[in-house]
């Protein structure tokens, strides 16, 4: 729901979709916006992302090795190679044993040993497999599958509701006590983006499910199975039988449809079929009483499969699942035939990024803290913290004194919205306090063994939370990560260092520019706290309906026009964006411009924004927006984050601008123009 960016599919060590940009075209200085990256032939009320971004798409060669690249790259870019110099510099340090340096040296070591991996890798999976092949009754699969679970799933900060395991876990304050961690479950089972490519009856989709069925039996056949094709169509029909229970993307976004508090006693009532009580032992959660059960229908559905599908078909599926998940760490041609799918198949990328970058994301993923601690020393001045801390606070004022002058909310709503705004937690930069790592033990020679300590190690850290009181000063994401969050149940905002810098923010540029580009973003944040799913939450994170019902009424009518504006948008023929699925983002986006931009005219002080190579503040501060969404996809990737993903496509997030007065009256909007849109349709929220 809260990050900025479209969530990365666990495609991590094949392709990076939010990947770096060699051929951008430089900000223009003192201006801030980057002339050349436009076309000034487009009207700006035609096609307004084309207008600022147009010249970029023409420019732009998509490398083979990317699915996308875009604008946010920029800084994805500069954030590792700048990772790359704090590894580099940890395998020259020979740092004492334990430390986190040298745990960064033996991970990327073990990465970058190809040798190694091909000698330990399959040696290292099979003893799995073979654990898996000596499952032989309904108990033995339950254990099973509680021992693969996981915490790979993050449905509010992260939004990561995929999980190719049964269930995922995520632990976090709790819905209904949000001073206390709760364990929350999520359905999974399928290793494609969403049950949509399992489900509908396109000619793409029914192509992609010919061709990954094809790569299921490469995969077993790579791994050593026997009879990979007979698995491999038992696995696609049982991941489809899956799907068909899983609720929509859409549906799963709904708060009021997310909260079901099951005792474990109940789960053997209302979701029959699989064994519970051995589940949650053999996942250690044997003794916890209270789970969030986040979609029950599923569970149900999914748990019914599990008691009335074949014993064989489960054992093919855990067997697949388990060899995707290592393929990277097991041998060449497993990670090659994994790329060959999710990275050219379902991505467009016909190479591999090269290894050493591919190693430097593996280490700044599964030792982000350890990273992240010395990025932020290196990378992030007090002074570079104390400026961006500064437009954060504008940005929070000029939202207070929106809400303020809000007519049509109730005094009573308009009270608890204030106080939910006046006790956001920011985090600017980088976290108060690290992770330790002392309990994950990384050797420099199997690439294997260290990525199954660490999920491992990050499940364990997960469980021993349970129960215990809220840290609201935890971060989600790391300080070298390029996206920003919002923290619902921590009622917080966290802002990392990477991306504090320009082309987003510039302490030199003029205010323009940043209040359109790092101030849009700010604003967007700020704004999900009162987005669709935002607004169900207090100012201490717990889920309460705080809203009278004309209040709540009049937010629904107005969100419902932004779902059907966003309706009307087709990257293709035969695919619309939804509406409903990205109403969150799309929220975010109309309140954080209009927010940003009245930021913006709050920093004139009354007077006026330069006017630069003929460009006024205002046209500035619009094009600098755009310009955040500038990018060149692949039509896969296009399609994918169009199915899977709670934001909309880069230009449609460019077109937010059609709902702000100021972009009609900067650029002369007419209403023969493509994106004009009446007054009284234009989406006012806050």
């Amino acid at each position: 729901m809260n990050s900025l960016t479209p969530r990365i599919l666990p495609l991590l060590l094949c392709i990076f979709t939010a990947s770096a940009l060699t051929q951008t075209a430089p900000s223009t200085p003192d201006t801030g916006i980057s002339i050349p990256n436009m076309d000034p032939a487009v009207r700006p009320g035609d096609n307004f992302y084309l207008y600022a971004n147009g010249g970029y798409i023409a420019h732009t060669t998509l490398p083979a090795d990317r699915a996308a690249i875009g604008v946010f790259s920029v800084l994805a870019d500069r954030s590792f190679k700048q990772i790359a110099g704090i590894i580099e510099d940890a395998v020259k340090s020979n740092a004492p044993a334990g430390s986190n340096e040298r745990k960064i040296a033996a991970l990327y070591h073990s990465y970058m040993d190809e040798a190694a991996i091909e000698s330990h890798g399959l040696a290292s999976l099979k003893p799995h497999l073979a654990d898996i092949a000596d499952i032989h009754t309904q108990r033995e699969l339950a254990h099973a599958l509680g021992l693969s679970l996981r915490a790979d799933v993050d449905a509010l900060n992260a939004t990561n509701y995929h999980t190719a395991n049964l269930f995922g876990l995520w632990v976090a304050p709790s819905f209904n006590d949000p001073d206390h961690y709760a364990p929350y479950l999520l359905q999974g089972g399928i290793e494609l983006p969403n049950r949509d490519y399992y489900l509908s009856d396109t000619a793409d989709m029914t192509e992609t499910r010919t061709k990954y069925l094809t790569h299921i039996a490469a995969m077993l056949r790579l791994a050593g199975l026997s009879e990979p094709e007979a698995r491999a169509a038992r696995v696609l029909a049982l991941e489809t039988a899956i799907a068909k229970q899983q609720i929509s993307l859409a549906d799963s976004e709904d708060i009021h449809k997310a909260n079901n508090p099951w005792h474990q006693a109940d789960f053997t009532a209302k979701a029959p079929g699989l064994d519970w009580p051995e589940y949650f032992r053999a996942a250690g959660l044997g003794k916890q009483d209270i789970f969030i059960v986040w979609q029950p229908s599923a569970f149900t559905g999914e748990s019914a499969l599990v008691a009335s599908q074949p014993i064989d078909s489960w054992k093919d599926l855990l067997a697949y699942h388990l060899i995707e998940a290592y393929a990277a760490s097991s041998s060449k041609a497993l990670a090659d035939e994994r790329f060959a799918f999710f990275g050219t198949t379902l991505s467009g990328a016909t190479q591999q990024r090269p290894r050493d970058f591919r190693g430097d994301v593996l280490v700044s993923s599964n030792l982000g803290d350890a990273v992240g601690q010395i990025y932020a020393k290196r990378f992030f001045p007090p002074e570079a913290k104390a400026q961006a801390e500064a437009l954060v606070a504008n940005l929070i004022a000029v939202y207070k004194a929106r809400l303020e002058s809000v007519t049509w909310m109730n005094p009573t709503t308009k009270k608890e919205a204030i106080a939910k705004l006046g006790t956001l937690q920011v985090g600017i930069g980088y976290p108060d306090h690290w992770r330790s790592y002392a309990d994950y033990k990384v050797t420099p020679d199997n690439l294997f063994e260290n990525l199954w300590a660490g999920d491992i190690f990050e499940y364990h850290y997960s469980l021993q939370r349970i129960g215990k009181p809220t840290d609201r000063k935890e971060w989600c994401m790391y300080p070298q990560t390029v996206n920003a969050v919002n923290l619902p149940l921590d009622n917080g905002l966290n802002f990392p260092a990477a991306i504090l810098q320009p082309p987003f923010f510039d302490p030199n540029g003029p205010a323009a520019h940043n209040y359109g580009a790092i101030g849009t973003i700010i604003g967007h944040e700020i704004s999900h706290t009162f987005d669709a799913e935002g607004a169900t939450f207090d100012s201490t994170g717990r889920v309460r309906n705080w809203w009278t019902p004309e209040d709540l009424a009049h937010f629904d009518t107005v969100t419902a026009a932004l779902v059907a504006q966003y309706d009307t948008y087709k990257p293709f023929p035969d695919l619309s964006v939804n509406g409903k699925q990205t109403l969150s983002e799309n929220i975010a986006d109309v309140a954080g411009l209009a927010a940003a931009y009245d930021a913006f005219h709050a920093s004139l002080k009354g007077g006026q924004a330069p006017t630069i190579d003929s460009f006024t503040g205002d046209q500035q501060f619009f094009i600098a927006f755009a310009q955040n969404w500038g990018s060149v996809t692949r039509d896969a990737a296009l399609r994918q984050g169009v199915l899977a993903d709670p934001h909309a496509p880069a230009e449609y997030r460019a077109f937010t601008v059609r709902n702000e007065d100021g972009w009609y009256s900067s650029f002369d909007i007419k209403p023969t123009d493509k994106l004009y849109l009446a007054p009284d349709r234009r989406v006012r929220i806050w």
